[in-house]
């Protein structure tokens, strides 16, 4: 990932792409959706929600409007 922030959102933003604002995912399927990149699912997952372009509750998530 870009070590610029605003390179770094962008990147993260095109990686979020494939979720849908209002539904929820389970943990296995955020990881089948995040499958394929480079970066592990689970950095890619932490940085998502960290970034706020996604939340997750009790290991449910969901894409930030």
């Amino acid at each position: 990932l870009p070590a610029k922030h605003e390179a770094r959102i962008e990147v993260l933003a095109w990686v979020a792409a494939p979720f849908q604002p209002g539904v929820e995912y389970r943990e296995a399927e955020v990881n089948e959706l995040l499958a394929g990149h480079e970066i592990d699912h689970v950095t890619l997952r932490r940085y998502l929600v960290d970034a706020g372009l996604m939340q997750r509750d009790q290991g449910v998530y969901w894409r930030t409007p």
